[in-house]
């Protein structure tokens, strides 16, 4: 079972039925193999609308779906977290910050494992907080670090802070990056993200409704992080990233980059320029699952 999804959570075999509340899903009420047990890659980012678009998209790369098809949301019977599929790809939204996409991974770890999944890819695509890259580049996470730039992520766990790895696949990232040189369309790097626990005093802002620092130490403490190796800051990749080590999932975060943060706060590009550079991390994870299936 080397290559199942592993569940580090003895209890759950004493359960007679699982209810996955946030996904409105359950093994007792729905055949978790015959709905998920064929697929391969699961790719999970912020906005529902986003993912449904990727899932269209996908459909339409794999040649798996009509030309304005529509794809049910698996999740319905819940506003929490949107869900769709079209052949071996789930498309999953976790919404914003680490204890949104946590409480979605628990649940779609589970949905996995009883649908006996196997060689898994769960790769998060998103849009980041650039530091010292063009908007609109691309980073591949070789790691994701703490906002003191450290590869972890500090859990409390009854009352006891327990700390997790957040290493990403070398591999899985070196793959991506190739299919990045293949496509030619956008400038693509691998450097370290790191996850803030907010948007804005986390992110060193100064624009945010509390700052009580000033530029000078906003600057200095971007460009540490620059000289560590962050190239991005988002609010998920930590706990995703230790989450699928545990689940022994091999998981890649792509996420693009709407600003240069050296450079400014706020998003100003135009919104047609935003919608395109959204779409990046698409077409490489796309590109990436067409390569993994030989249709390219």
């Amino acid at each position: 079972r080397e290559n199942f999804i592993h569940l580090c959570n003895p209890h759950l075999e004493k359960m007679k039925e699982d209810i996955l509340y946030h996904f409105a899903l359950g093994t007792g009420t729905h055949d978790f193999p015959a709905l998920f047990g064929d697929v391969k890659f699961v790719c999970v980012g912020g906005s529902p609308s986003r993912m449904k678009a990727f899932i269209a998209y996908i459909a339409e790369e794999l040649g798996l779906g009509s030309p304005g098809g529509d794809y049910p949301n698996i999740c319905a019977g819940t506003d929490r977290y949107a869900m769709y599929k079209v052949g071996p790809v789930l498309s999953v939204s976790h919404g914003m910050g680490i204890p949104s996409i946590s409480i979605m991974l628990h649940e779609l770890i589970k949905l996995l494992y009883h649908a006996k999944c196997s060689d898994i890819t769960i790769i998060r695509i998103g849009t980041s907080g650039g530091i010292g890259l063009e908007p609109g580049s691309v980073v591949i996470t070789r790691q994701s670090v703490d906002a003191t730039f450290k590869p972890q992520l500090e859990q409390v766990v009854l009352g006891k802070t327990v700390i997790r790895s957040t290493n990403l696949d070398e591999q899985l990232a070196k793959e991506l990056m190739q299919c990045s040189k293949e496509i030619g369309q956008f400038n693509t790097v691998i450097g370290n993200t790191m996850c803030t626990l907010d948007f804005y005093e986390g992110q060193g802002r100064l624009d945010g409704a509390i700052c009580l620092y000033d530029e000078e130490e906003k600057l200095q403490y971007l460009k540490n992080a620059y000289d560590s190796g962050v190239r991005n800051i988002e609010m998920e990749s930590s706990v995703f990233a230790a989450m699928c080590n545990l689940s022994g999932v091999k998981a890649a975060v792509v996420c693009v980059t709407l600003l240069n943060r050296l450079e400014g706060d706020q998003i100003t590009s135009p919104h047609d320029v935003l919608v395109e550079y959204q779409q990046r991390p698409q077409k490489l994870v796309g590109y990436f699952i067409k390569k993994s299936l030989g249709k390219v």
